[in-house]
């Protein structure tokens, strides 16, 4: 019989964790009984999700915002830091958008990005500390009604590739993962993605959505960032997929 390894001493902090599959994960994560620090703009949702787990303390704050990382990671000194949070992109074709609109996730998800994976190797963190960004299978697959959203989630993933490289070759000893989860309806991003591609291909959303196999949901998330979490870091790869069935190493058949 094997036993699961004590995380109550690894603190871990779960960035934009008041909704969707950063609310999921946080609360696998606490279930696990790690220690988790909830970061996200919305005080009411962490109020409510601190409230489900005594293991849940949370941080208001924008994580945008260029001091907020350093302050953050400083203060908490997390061993495992997920990154979620990003923008909702405007659902349209690209006749239809502006640059504002175009543009806002290269604002929003590199900047954060790029902010908090310089933070963890300014700082650094601690060696054997765990970074999971979370991205988008967009980054892979595309995505013609969301403007500048899969070119910001492949750059997010760029990033983190070369925040892995640095630390490598600094012997930093500190894993870096990309996850990069499939559309699914059961978040505020991904319904109105699901209605807005159901629509472009003449299918109701009902379709759309069976079409695409089994449903990512908040729950599979956080069973898969546990999984990451918990993991020997020599088995882990650098890319997953992450579907309604769970993980999948990228490049695997």
């Amino acid at each position: 019989m094997t036993t699961e390894p004590d995380m109550s001493d690894r603190t871990t902090m779960v960035v934009g964790a008041s909704r969707g599959l950063g609310r999921g994960i946080a609360q696998a994560l606490a279930e696990a009984g790690m220690p988790v620090i909830a970061v996200a703009r919305t005080e009411a949702a962490l109020e409510q999700l601190a409230g489900e787990s005594e293991a849940i303390r949370f941080e208001v704050a924008d994580a945008a915002d260029p001091v907020v990382a350093g302050a953050l990671l400083d203060r908490h000194e997390p061993r495992t830091l997920v990154l979620v949070a990003g923008a909702t992109p405007l659902m349209r074709p690209l006749a239809q958008q502006t640059w504002e609109t175009f543009s806002v996730n290269w604002q929003t998800d590199v900047r954060l990005a790029f902010g908090w994976l310089r933070e963890v190797l300014l700082k650094p963190l601690a060696p054997g500390s765990r970074v999971i960004v979370v991205t988008s299978g967009a980054a892979v697959a595309g995505s013609p009604l969301s403007g500048g959203y899969a070119g910001a989630k492949a750059t997010v993933r760029f990033i983190t590739a070369y925040a892995r490289d640095e630390a490598s070759r600094s012997g930093l000893g500190i894993s870096f993962t990309a996850v990069l989860p499939r559309l699914t309806p059961a978040t505020g991003l991904g319904r109105p993605a699901v209605k807005a591609y159901a629509a472009r291909n003449r299918m109701t959303e009902d379709e759309y959505v069976a079409a695409a196999g089994p449903p990512l949901t908040p729950e599979i998330a956080g069973a898969a960032a546990l999984e990451l979490a918990q993991a020997d870091t020599e088995t882990l790869a650098a890319e997953y997929l992450l579907s309604g069935g769970g993980l999948k190493a990228l490049g695997d058949p």
